[in-house]
């Protein structure tokens, strides 16, 4: 098939920039180049004008923060996702984002193809490639990490200096990174020893817990149908309030973690992430469902995370499956409105407080204290009726 034209994702970082002058040499094809603005705090300007001067014939750079927070991080957070226990899944969230541009943009230039620069050993190839096929089959996908001879950061590096390509990687950062609105993650290079600690000077968004003010800071965060809509009363978009939250969490060293990831590809992988905002809204939005979900409706809601987190992490954000959990997720969301006052301090997040217009929390019914409205000698009956099948098992025996 001939390959005319094509429209590349592309960061300005090593493996794109010397993606462009591949594909030119490689299918002699017309390169557009397109980077998503999602919070990456880069220089746009200048990452538009180095693909120009790279070979790509056309640019574009789309400020995407406002949807990414909107419709792909809240989502994910309303569904309280999380993989492996830990990972609050930033870079797996903002790939589908990215990908539905993309295809946009292709179909609008009447693109034969659309590539990234995703090597054939991660997740984010499965990830751009599967929302790519979703949101139209019959594109071509050219992935040159699983087409070229370059089999290393040092054939990289020489690729881009004998083409004069500008190279962003150094001996003082060697390891790569991928930043966005909702964390920054940091893997390979030295971080490939998962017994190596990360070090210190490495870290963008947090202060080291050690450096972090020694005073508590409060802080609350209003909520409505499970999304955060203020910070200290002040209302703000989503963007915004998670800029926000990053600062301050940041602040007091809130959102460093350090796993090894099983990849979905089939091999484990070190990877180090900062997602301080995250981490707070996590804990805020737990302490607003307990007040405010039914008891039955939040178990059953938990025992989908691992599944609907799975899904986001190996890429099908646009899969028949991961839509119908959303739905539930939003559904079960309903109602889950009021505000949480939480504790930073060093490195911690701690719920100090919880109020809901529409609480299913009743003291009258938990206190300790005498009341008229629960009669203790209705447990009698309820113990001995859970514990029958209990007892005819143990007659058995």
């Amino acid at each position: 098939m001939k390959i005319n034209k094509v429209v590349l994702a592309y960061s300005g970082g090593l493996d794109t920039s010397i993606v462009i002058n591949w594909l030119i040499e490689t299918y002699g094809c017309e390169v557009i180049a397109y980077c998503a603005d999602l919070g990456q705090e880069e220089d746009m300007k200048a990452v538009k004008k180095k693909a120009l001067k790279t070979g790509a014939s056309k640019a574009y750079v789309l400020d995407l923060k406002e949807e990414f927070v909107k419709d792909y991080v809240f989502p994910m957070l309303r569904a309280n996702a999380v993989y492996e226990g830990a990972y609050l899944m930033g870079t797996s969230i903002a790939r589908p984002l990215i990908a539905k541009k993309q295809i946009e943009i292709a179909v609008k230039e009447k693109a034969d193809a659309v590539s990234h620069g995703a090597t054939g050993k991660g997740n984010d190839q499965v990830r751009f490639e599967l929302a790519f096929y979703a949101l139209k089959p019959d594109i071509k996908v050219i992935a040159p990490w699983r087409e070229w001879d370059l089999d290393s950061r040092e054939s990289l590096v020489k690729y881009a200096k004998n083409h004069g390509i500008p190279v962003p990687v150094t001996k003082k950062k060697p390891y790569s990174t991928d930043p966005n609105l909702f964390h920054i993650s940091y893997e390979g290079g030295i971080l490939e020893d998962p017994w190596a600690e990360p070090p210190e000077d490495m870290f963008a968004m947090t202060v080291s817990p050690e450096k972090a003010p020694s005073k508590a800071m409060y802080i609350e965060v209003g909520y409505k149908n499970g999304d955060p809509v203020t910070v200290n009363g002040k209302k703000l978009s989503p963007a915004k309030l998670l800029k926000k939250l990053n600062a301050i969490a940041g602040k007091h060293g809130i959102g460093r973690l350090d796993i090894v990831e099983n990849r979905f590809v089939g091999m484990k992988s070190r990877g180090v992430y900062e997602t301080p905002g995250g981490t707070v809204l996590q804990a805020a939005h737990r302490a607003m469902e307990s007040i405010t979900l039914d008891r039955e409706l939040l178990h059953l809601r938990d025992s989908l995370i691992p599944k609907y987190s799975e899904l986001i992490y190996n890429g099908f954000w646009f899969s028949p499956e991961r839509k119908a959990l959303q739905g539930f997720m939003d559904n079960a969301q309903k109602g889950v409105t009021g505000t949480v006052r939480l504790k930073l301090y060093k490195g911690n997040t701690i719920v100090a407080g919880r109020k809901a217009p529409k609480s299913l929390y009743n003291s009258e019914l938990a206190t300790f204290e005498a009341d008229n409205v629960y009669d203790q000698k209705d447990a009698e009956g309820f113990i001995k009726l859970n514990a029958l099948r209990l007892k005819l098992q143990t007659r058995k025996k």
